[in-house]
């Protein structure tokens, strides 16, 4: 596959708004990605499989236990490390910034914030060293519609026997751990939904389908079978019947990081229009001499940068302990949006050889797709937006 390995930093980085601390961590994870995982894009996304000595090398660096504190394993930094990370690997693979998302922002910032003690000493150490985590929502009936879940957990005094199924499962191939969520009182509505964890080997659990996708294909994305699956009382995390405000809450951060993965997959588009631009000649000059590429790469450039910014500020309120309901909202809507066109806009810059395999700006179009959808809709982001905004 033909490769931009000098198109770099087309977009400028706006760097005032990073430590010292955070450029370096952004540029070691620039590198990994462009060394250690560039090589293998195409292959992983022709076979549907993401390689596991990658994997390997994202716990070796300490990058699938960002926000997890040292005392169990992890790094002790912050959200908005995790975001770098997410941006960085998405430039190169959006597939490689998703199961590193996924663990992150979702399953790891969960059991911080609502398992027990005693949950956080057995789960997190093995989330930091050697086990990928999944979070488990979606079913055939509840995807924006989250907590209309047919999938029930009955209790049964020590433990509760769960029956249903998930599909659309990120991560699900790979994952040793899942954070899971079923119906323990159905009359209750959503106030029945709770948290479970499971452990890929509790008897009546099993990963069923891997779906094959349009985009981010190296990323596993599974149906779950649970028949009669045997999850112990303890792995309860928050209360019975509060797990709706787990979901909830998990998938406000995880909106942040979608926006991170969105705005690495432009950047990366741009970076590949912009060196084709300087090499591809017609009528005896570069395309990048005519003013009409040009203004094309510029309006690009403008949109990642707002949407980066959108990004990082959302990050940002995040860590400080403010607000981000809306601006998540906002960074996702708007990045999943530049995102498509950017990647789309690029393959026109490469005009016949952007749709060929041999250019890897056809993968990243592809991946874009699914920015829109998971993790809440373009309307759903829309919708929030609104209610602030009517004061709702």
């Amino acid at each position: 596959m033909a490769t931009t390995p000098n198109a770099i930093e087309t977009v400028p980085q706006p760097l005032t708004a990073l430590t010292e601390d955070e450029r370096l961590f952004q540029s070691t994870v620039r590198k990994f990605a462009r060394e250690q995982i560039r090589p293998y894009v195409r292959e992983m996304d022709e076979a549907g499989v993401f390689r596991k000595d990658i994997i390997r090398q994202f716990f070796e660096m300490g990058l699938m236990g960002i926000e997890i504190p040292e005392e169990y394993g992890g790094q002790g930094g912050t959200f908005f490390q995790a975001i770098l990370a997410v941006e960085e690997l998405s430039a190169v693979d959006p597939s490689a910034g998703v199961i590193v998302d996924v663990q992150n922002t979702i399953c790891n910032n969960a059991l911080l914030k609502w398992a027990t003690a005693e949950q956080k000493a057995k789960y997190l150490p093995r989330l930091a060293h050697d086990t990928v985590a999944s979070y488990a929502l979606s079913e055939a009936g509840s995807g924006s519609d989250a907590f209309a879940m047919a999938t029930r957990a009955q209790d049964c005094g020590d433990h509760f026997l769960l029956n249903g199924g998930k599909l659309w499962i990120t991560n699900a191939a790979e994952a040793g751990f899942f954070l899971l969520f079923a119906n323990a009182n159905p009359e209750a509505g959503y106030k029945g939904v709770t948290a479970f964890l499971i452990e890929r080997e509790f008897p009546g659990f099993r990963v069923g389908k891997k779906e094959d996708k349009l985009g981010l294909r190296a990323s596993s994305t599974c149906e779950l079978i649970l028949d009669n699956c045997r999850v112990p009382r303890e792995n309860v995390m928050g209360d019975v019947g509060k797990g709706y405000k787990i979901a909830i809450e998990t998938l406000n951060e995880g909106r942040i990081a979608i926006g991170a993965q969105m705005i690495g997959l432009a950047r990366g588009a741009l970076d590949h229009a912009v060196a084709y631009a300087r090499e591809r000649k017609q009528f005896g000059k570069t395309i990048g001499e005519f003013q009409g590429v040009q203004f094309d790469l510029a309006k690009m450039a403008v949109e990642v940068e707002a949407a980066r910014l959108l990004v990082y500020n959302a990050a940002r309120l995040r860590d400080a302990g403010l607000p981000f309901l809306t601006e998540a909202a906002m960074a996702k809507y708007y990045s999943s949006e530049v995102a498509e066109r950017v990647a789309s806009k690029s393959i026109e810059v490469h005009g016949g050889v952007g749709i060929t395999k041999d250019y890897p700006v056809e993968k990243l179009y592809r991946d874009a797709k699914i920015g829109r959808i998971y993790e809440g809709t373009s309307n759903i982001q829309l919708v929030t937006i609104a209610k602030k905004l009517l004061g709702k």
